[in-house]
């Protein structure tokens, strides 16, 4: 999926300049590893609703969405793992510590790369609801499977939002609902591959969703 390879490539010359070389090896291997599924999203949106977008020239709004994503999940996971209490304390704790610098960096460049552009009040929702969510996970009672899908469900969001608003679409609900279903079913604890969640048809979908050719895509701001 040339979406995917677009996002992971940008994301791995997003984070290329950090320092020092010890923390940008970890995030480009973080990178080049994890799913891009969200960024692919942001950009399968965008050419379901424009096809003859410069898909190039979005990559950094949808390269945003992605680190948001993996920062969280992976404060998510250290979260649920406590790392830090593993046999080999000295070796957990060094990993574990630049797992959680890892996660800062990745979200504050995702906020820094959506900083500007229509979704970025959205993007700042998504880290809210997460740390609600993960706070409530606590409680004896809760939901963890529900709790942790919500991450899934709110980025893509974020991501159709995103992606519908780099070529000037409306976001509704009507939208909003189908990048929330979209995560259905995943595999928190491992998100798939784009390439094996979205195809032809995910943007044939996208563009009746958003109503593609029905008029109903004026350019509309939306800032979450």
């Amino acid at each position: 999926m040339d979406e995917a390879v677009l996002v992971r490539d940008t994301a791995r010359e997003t984070v290329a300049d950090i320092e020092p070389a010890e923390l940008g090896d970890a995030l480009t291997g973080l990178l080049s590893e994890a799913s891009v599924a969200p960024g692919a999203l942001t950009l399968l949106t965008a050419r379901a609703l424009d096809p003859g977008v410069d898909l190039p020239g979005i990559a950094e709004r949808a390269v945003g969405v992605q680190l948001i994503y993996d920062g969280l999940r992976i404060t998510r996971l250290l979260a649920h793992t406590e790392p830090w209490t593993a046999d080999d304390a000295e070796a957990a704790d060094i990993a574990a510590d630049l797992d959680v610098l890892s996660a800062v960096v990745l979200v504050s460049r995702g906020f820094y790369l959506l900083a500007r552009t229509e979704t970025a009040g959205r993007a700042v929702a998504v880290v809210q609801q997460f740390g609600r969510d993960q706070t409530l996970r606590q409680r004896p009672d809760a939901d963890v499977d529900l709790l942790d899908r919500n991450l899934e469900e709110a980025v893509f969001e974020l991501a159709v939002a995103t992606g519908a608003t780099a070529v000037g679409g409306r976001v509704d609900d009507d939208l909003l609902g189908f990048g929330r279903g979209l995560a259905d079913g995943v595999d928190t604890d491992e998100l798939p591959p784009a390439e094996s969640l979205f195809s032809a048809a995910t943007v044939a979908e996208v563009a009746r969703v958003a109503g593609v050719g029905e008029d109903r895509v004026p350019p509309v701001a939306d800032d979450g």
